[in-house]
């Protein structure tokens, strides 16, 4: 295990805390909070451990190393003050004299959020003279930012090998410690249940999972590679053809280790993904399919996965079942999510559009674990070393 916040005397120092408030805003309008709320315990325990001034730092969006007005963290400050219950300064720059004057003159126990890292192109490059400015705003150094591991930025990687403790937060450490678990001694059955779009986002995952699940539950427009690799008929599915021979092999290492390895039966189809069209269910056999396109499981798969799932003690999620952001394709998803929320065990959820969709199913509050990572979950659970994870010091 990694050294944590806990390990750190915090009275009367100035921390700096690495979060992850890359949420998804519009117009100025957050969409969606759960990154920020999972930042809350680190904060709150930096202040209540006597923390002198809290500095909060993130990136937001892909600004390309230069200001943009439409990916600024100031709504973030303003709900972080809403959910914290204090006043949360917002400083318009992550380094220079704006942010230095921001934090040099902020009350005992104040807390400052930096304006967006990735506004200055050093962030992503990990250049350590940034680094080292951002190291100068504090005393202490807290990585939180789960969601940022997999990167090696200066806000995460450089400042850490500038900083003598370098301890993980209370959020990485929940992190490190369900997704390190379920790789390392899951309680069984353990289930996978692997949607989205793209079997090539997912390949280095599955072939990690291989080895370690008991069941493996493929849905998504990625089940349409799988189809058209044994011959099945997709009409105007999604379908990575550079990707069939990956997908024969995924299927045959499954088969030789005997690993329950299910794809759907049945599937709804459709001329074009939008709200009001007519629908079809249909076997996944069906050459009916015509020129359609599948965009969601049909009920007799939702009704094996949810067999499939029932004696399960761990679970994984990543990835949707359908489109399920239009409500005509939204069953097999939500019917997914309703029996990972029945499962009595371990249940980890990941990715932003399978966090939605426990949302969107009212069953958010029944997982154990819902992750904030993205794509750090994905390259952790595919076995890869995450470069801001790496970094921190060992317990």
């Amino acid at each position: 295990m990694k050294k944590t916040i806990r390990d750190l005397d915090l009275k009367n120092r100035r921390v700096f805390i690495r979060d992850d408030f890359n949420v998804p805003l519009k117009n100025g309008v957050i969409r969606d909070d759960t990154r920020i709320r999972a930042s809350l315990p680190t904060i709150k325990y930096a202040r209540d451990a006597g923390a002198k001034c809290v500095v909060l730092a993130s990136h937001l969006g892909r600004p390309k190393g230069r200001p943009n007005p439409e990916m600024s963290l100031r709504p973030v400050a303003d709900r972080l003050a809403e959910l914290l219950g204090v006043p949360v300064a917002f400083a318009g720059d992550c380094v220079g004299p704006e942010a230095e004057n921001a934090v040099r003159n902020a009350p005992p126990g104040a807390v400052v959020l930096l304006e967006n890292l990735r506004f200055h192109p050093e962030e992503e490059k990990n250049e350590i003279g940034f680094a080292r400015a951002l190291a100068s705003l504090a005393d202490a150094y807290v990585n939180d930012a789960f969601g940022a591991a997999h990167r090696a930025h200066a806000s995460v990687e450089a400042i850490v090998r500038l900083t003598p403790q370098a301890p993980a937060g209370l959020l990485m450490e929940n992190e490190l410690r369900y997704l390190g678990g379920v790789l390392e001694k899951p309680e069984r059955p353990f289930v996978a249940v692997l949607g989205g779009a793209k079997v090539s986002d997912k390949i280095e995952v599955i072939e990690n999972l291989i080895p370690r699940v008991d069941r493996l539950l493929i849905g998504g427009a990625m089940a349409y590679t799988f189809f058209k690799a044994m011959g099945k008929p997709t009409g105007r599915s999604l379908v990575e053809d550079d990707k069939l021979d990956a997908a024969r092999d995924i299927m045959r290492r499954a088969q030789e280790r005997g690993l329950q390895f299910l794809l759907p039966s049945d599937h709804v189809v459709t001329d074009k993904p939008e709200p009001g069209v007519p629908t079809e269910v249909l076997n996944v056999d069906s050459n009916a399919i015509g020129d359609r396109m599948g965009l969601d499981i049909g009920p007799v798969t939702v009704a094996a996965y949810t067999k499939a799932l029932r004696d399960a003690k761990t679970v994984v999620w990543n990835g949707p079942m359908g489109v399920f952001e239009i409500d005509e394709f939204a069953h097999g998803t939500i019917g997914v999510a309703k029996a990972v929320a029945e499962v009595q065990g371990t249940t980890i959820v990941g990715g932003g559009d399978s966090i939605a969709a426990i949302k969107k199913a009212g069953v958010a509050d029944r997982i154990t674990h819902i992750s904030t990572g993205g794509g750090a979950s994905l390259e952790f659970l595919a076995g890869r070393t995450l470069p801001g994870v790496a970094v921190l010091p060992d317990n």
